[in-house]
């Protein structure tokens, strides 16, 4: 479909990638993988023509089809979302035109004997059957069929473009691409904001895909479960292997050691020619003998071991003042965006150093009542911040608030104080904006790169309390992990937006599940949550809940024992939920009292002992709960 010969892309006479060759085929799913600033989304553009070639080739097979999803959109204003996604069928729209002009005029003229009224018959009957050929009788349907797997309701559909979020947006152009008929679909980061239930149809519909895929991706999970094939852009080269990442990585890794060990045996074979030409050389008789071996030392071919570019960010987030023991108090706090109630009567208490995890599904108010703490949105309810509280926020589309009018240094200059700009270009540097590359504009840096600037200028502002949405958007797999180690150094109080399950692993003690307006509390890590949920991954309790729903359908014909069991077993799951978060209200009632109040003395008669019958009980609840929750699961 497309062949790739001896490309080569420089800026600023260095070379991001120098003289690759590949093929791409029918069926090929590729994971296009490498640190941020690599050249990964500069090869899509190469390849979709949005840029023109330097050196090389791209040929491409007669009448092929390219898609190219762009980090950046740009839509036009007035359009609903079902007229935007429609510009994707844009002959169909164009023969829509050509029939409607057609039947005006028909109905127009009375001259039905005429040749030109019998002419207007015939093509009007060609133009429809080419328009039914194109599928123009059912695209309407196949559009909402696309719009709904990618997250949005019918009541979206006659909304303007321009109300919804840059994410939702792009949700509207990747429902165009896929509704093209593409041969070959370019994909820059299409899953940065898609939720889990969007991921996991996404990854069905590209699974069933029958032309070529190149995905820019740091979705390890997605690209496992999407890929066939890995082309990772490294120090100007490609590697390229017909595997998924995870085994791509490992494959990689075993080619290197066969390298080293080819290398290190055929460094030892040199060495014993070079000793046996040093002694030959000294002796007449061994004269032409030493000649013949420096003659077949210079045609050994040596063995080159491919090198790994290990330059990653140098990230440690300074602590500032002690604050509080209480960081953030929130209660009965709720959140309406008009009609929509996203969060309903929360309570939360967030205390010094605890590292806590938001997580669940987009839309279910994460990034909202971050904003809220954060002081981005008016609420109803009562929060407030601890003594000495300082928030540093990175928000999701943190890299949109940079200029891109201004050089990396200026953007930084510009947000330092006198006590810090001398230590702007150390804080680049430790970002890997070195040299020159200070003096890049930031429109012209890459989705990661601007995000690293982002994080670079949070270094400029003190904070003990640090609150980021989906921070690792953008960032390649290295940054990633420099990042999540930053985290898990902080010293002080760490609140994360995340669906990354990767990235979230042993960083949190605490997580929140958002879910139907309220919250849950899990104490534990990630891992705890999951096996809580009974799940390996956030994928697999979607899937749960939809094969949930699908049983809940399929038992139509259950039996009135069965049902009325059912019903019983709700009943006391729904009074058990109502006692615990009674119990659970009244006990962190107490606990902010002594943490808050505590003098050292006790006013109330056996209040420990009072207290502990209370966790008592609601260890007892909660594993009842659990018991009656396993049994109404068996039956659904």
């Amino acid at each position: 479909m497309l062949n790739i010969h001896n490309l080569s892309v420089s800026f600023g006479g260095e070379y991001l990638f120098e003289e690759i060759s590949f093929r791409l085929n029918a069926g090929n799913r590729v994971g296009l993988v490498g640190k941020n600033g690599a050249g990964k989304s500069t090869l899509l553009k190469l390849l979709s023509k949005d840029m023109p070639l330097d050196a090389g080739t791209i040929a491409v097979e007669k009448d092929i089809k390219i898609g190219f999803l762009r980090q950046d959109i740009d839509f036009v204003q007035g359009r609903t979302v079902l007229d935007e996604a429609y510009q994707a069928f844009e002959e169909i729209k164009k023969l829509e035109g050509k029939i409607d002009d057609i039947n005006q005029q028909l109905a127009e003229r009375t001259d039905y004997e005429s040749e030109a009224y019998n002419q207007l018959m015939i093509d009007l009957s060609d133009v429809s059957h080419h328009y039914e050929i194109l599928g123009g009788y059912n695209y309407q349907g196949e559009t909402e069929k696309i719009l709904q797997g990618l997250g949005f309701d019918r009541a979206d559909f006659d909304k303007k473009t321009e109300t919804f979020s840059g994410g939702w947006r792009m949700r509207i152009e990747l429902a165009k691409l896929l509704l093209q008929s593409n041969d070959v679909l370019l994909l820059d980061e299409p899953t940065n904001h898609l939720d889990i239930e969007s991921i996991i149809w996404f990854e069905q519909f590209l699974n069933t895909y029958t032309g070529a895929v190149v995905i820019v991706s740091h979705d390890k999970m997605f690209l496992d479960n999407v890929t066939n094939r890995t082309i990772e852009i490294s120090l100007g080269r490609i590697y390229d292997y017909n595997k998924p990442y995870t085994q791509y990585l490992v494959l990689r890794n075993e080619i290197k050691q066969q390298q080293l060990s080819a290398q290190k045996n055929q460094e030892k074979e040199i060495q014993q020619a070079e000793r046996l030409i040093e002694k030959f050389r000294a002796k007449s008789t061994k004269a032409s003998m030493a000649q013949s071996l420096i003659k077949k030392l210079d045609k050994i071919e040596r063995i080159e071991v491919d090198e790994d570019d290990n330059s990653v960010m140098n990230l440690r987030f300074p602590i500032s003042i002690t604050p509080g023991k209480v960081v953030v108090e929130i209660a009965e706090l709720s959140k309406n965006y008009g009609t929509k109630e996203v969060l309903n009567s929360i309570n939360l208490l967030i205390e010094r150093n605890s590292k806590t995890a938001f997580v669940g599904q987009n839309g279910q108010g994460k990034s909202t009542l971050a904003k809220i703490i954060v002081g981005e949105l008016e609420h109803e309810g009562h929060l407030k911040l601890g003594h000495n509280v300082q928030i540093g926020y990175f928000a999701q589309n943190q890299a949109e608030y940079l200029d891109g009018n201004k050089t990396v240094l200026d953007t930084m200059i510009d947000a330092a104080n006198e006590s810090n700009r001398s230590k702007v270009r150390d804080i680049l540097g430790s970002f890997l904006f070195r040299g020159e590359e200070v003096e890049k504009y930031v429109k012209v840096l890459s989705g990661g790169e601007r995000n690293r600037l982002a994080l670079a200028k949070m270094l400029l502002q003190p904070f003990n309390v640090l609150v980021m949405d989906e921070p690792t958007n953008h960032l390649d797999i290295k940054s990633k992990n420099v990042l999540k180690q930053a985290c898990r150094n902080f010293e002080g109080t760490l609140i994360l937006v995340s669906h990354d399950r990767d990235f979230l692993q042993g960083l949190t003690n605490k997580v929140y599940e958002f879910k139907n307006k309220v919250i849950r509390e899990y104490l534990g890590d990630i891992e705890f949550y999951l096996e809580q949920r009974k799940a390996d991954d956030f994928r697999a309790i979607e899937k749960k809940q939809e094969k949930r729903e699908e049983k809940k359908v399929q038992k139509k014909n259950t039996s009135f024992q069965d049902q009325k069991k059912l019903k019983s077993l709700n009943n006391q799951l729904s009074t058990l939920e109502r006692k615990i978060m009674s119990l659970e209200k009244d006990i962190k009632a107490i606990d902010h009292n002594l943490l808050m109040d505590y003098d050292g003395t006790i006013a109330e008669p056996n209040f420990f002992d009072t207290y502990q019958s209370k966790k008592n009980k609601l260890e007892q609840l909660m594993e009842n709960w659990e018991r009656i929750s396993a049994e109404i699961e068996s039956k659904a």
